[in-house]
C-alpha cells in the first residue's frame, strides 16, 4: 500500500475522560497529554490525526494550532462546521496556520447535527444545510487560490476579499485538502462537486464499492471542475499479536459496552444521520462481515467510527485494509483505545505491513 496512501489517527478532544474505552487518567485533555499523543504519532510513522468537533467540546482549531506548535511533522485534520465559522474568517485562520506550520493543515468539513442554538447558528432543513456547505467549500477554496474575491451567494457574501498570508503551493498541493463525509443524496452531491476527499465510515467492501462508483458517476454528472475526488476510510482497528487474542479482547469490550449501556461510546444518541443508520443496520446481516468487520459494537452504543471494527492480528487487519485500498481508498484514519498505547502498537505492527 505504498504510493499515495496516507495513514492518520484520531485524537478525541473530549472534556470527559474514557472516550470509547480510553484510559481514564488525570488531565486527560490537557495540552501535555494531547501533545504526548501527537508526538507519539510522529515517532511511530503516522501522518497526523483527525481532531473531532462539536459544541461542548474544546475548540478544535485551538487544539490543532496548539499541537502543531509543539510538533514538527504532525498534520492535524481539523474538523470544522459552516455556521460556526464564516468562510473568510476560516480561510484566513487556516491560511495563517498553514503558513506557520509549513503546510501541515488538513480540514474536515462537518455538516451533521450539532447544538446549533448554543452558538447562534440559523441552519435550516437538509437542502439548506448542504447548499450552504457546498457554497462554503467553494468560497473557501477561492479565497485560498484567488485574490480580490467578490462573491454574492445565497448564504455568503464577500467583496474584494484577499486572504493573507497567501497559501503557498507545495508541489501538487495548492491548498489544504478539504475532507467531507455524509451518505445522504444531498451530502454525496456536495462531496462529488466540492470535496477533495470523501470520508467513509467502516462499511463492508460491497457498500464502499457501490458508493465510490456512485460518487464518481455524480462527479461526471455535476461537471466537477476540480482534481478527481479521493476517498478515505475512518474506522476502528483492533489489533493484537494473534487473531485469537484480538477477538477475545473485542468480545470482552463489547460485553462491557453491553453491561454499561454504551457509556462513553454512544455518540449517536441524537438524530441519526443516513450514514450512521447504514452502520447501525449492518449487524442485521451478521456480527462479522468480510472476514473481520465486527458489527456488534453498533448494537451496544458504538457510534460513528466506533460502530464497526476491523479485528485481528496486524496481518489480518492489513489484509482487510488492502482490500479497501484496491477499491480506491487512499486516506486511512484509524484508531483504537487506549489511544496513546495503540498509536505505538499499530504504528509499529500495522503500518509497516501497509507500506510494503
Amino acid at each position: 500500500m505504498s504510493g499515495n496512501s496516507e495513514f492518520l489517527w484520531y485524537i478525541p478532544n473530549d472534556v470527559k475522560a474514557g472516550h470509547r474505552g480510553d484510559a481514564v487518567i488525570e488531565n486527560h485533555n490537557s495540552l501535555d497529554t494531547l501533545t504526548s499523543q501527537a508526538r507519539a504519532l510522529e515517532e511511530h510513522g503516522w501522518k497526523g490525526a483527525l481532531i473531532g468537533t462539536g459544541w461542548g467540546r474544546p475548540d478544535t482549531f485551538t487544539v490543532a494550532a496548539s499541537l502543531a506548535a509543539r510538533t514538527t511533522t504532525f498534520e492535524p485534520l481539523i474538523a470544522i462546521r459552516p455556521g460556526y465559522w464564516r468562510p473568510a474568517n476560516f480561510a484566513s485562520a487556516a491560511a495563517t496556520l498553514d503558513h506557520l506550520t509549513g503546510g501541515r493543515v488538513r480540514v474536515n468539513i462537518v455538516s451533521g447535527q450539532d447544538n446549533l442554538a448554543a452558538y447562534g447558528d440559523s441552519e435550516g432543513d437538509q437542502p439548506h444545510r448542504y447548499a450552504r456547505t457546498r457554497e462554503f467549500m467553494r468560497l473557501v477554496r477561492r479565497l485560498w487560490t484567488e485574490e480580490n474575491v467578490t462573491h454574492d451567494g445565497e448564504h455568503f457574501r464577500v467583496d474584494g476579499s484577499t486572504v493573507v498570508p497567501r497559501i503557498q503551493a507545495r508541489g501538487d498541493r495548492r491548498h489544504p485538502r478539504l475532507y467531507f463525509g455524509g451518505a445522504s443524496e444531498a451530502a454525496e452531491r456536495v462531496s462529488a462537486a466540492e470535496a477533495d476527499v470523501q470520508l467513509f465510515w467502516g462499511e463492508p467492501l460491497d457498500g464502499i464499492r457501490e458508493r465510490i462508483e456512485r460518487l464518481r458517476r455524480l462527479s461526471r454528472e455535476l461537471d466537477r471542475d476540480l482534481p478527481a475526488l479521493e476517498f478515505g476510510l475512518r474506522i476502528t482497528t483492533l489489533v493484537r499479536d494473534t487473531t485469537e487474542q484480538a477477538w477475545a479482547d473485542a468480545e470482552a469490550k463489547v460485553a462491557e459496552m453491553a453491561r454499561s449501556q454504551g457509556a462513553g461510546w454512544n455518540d449517536h444518541k441524537r438524530a441519526v444521520a443516513v450514514g450512521q443508520r447504514r452502520l447501525l443496520d449492518l449487524h442485521q446481516r451478521g456480527d462479522v462481515l468480510d472476514d473481520n468487520l465486527y458489527t456488534a459494537p453498533g448494537r451496544y452504543g458504538g457510534g460513528g467510527a466506533g460502530t464497526t471494527w476491523l479485528v485481528g492480528s496486524a496481518e489480518d487487519v492489513a489484509r482487510s485494509l488492502r482490500r479497501y485500498r484496491d477499491l480506491g481508498i487512499t486516506q486511512f484514519v484509524l484508531s483504537d483505545t487506549p489511544y496513546l498505547s495503540e498509536i505505538g502498537r499499530q504504528g509499529d505492527q500495522l503500518l509497516p505491513l501497509l507500506r510494503d
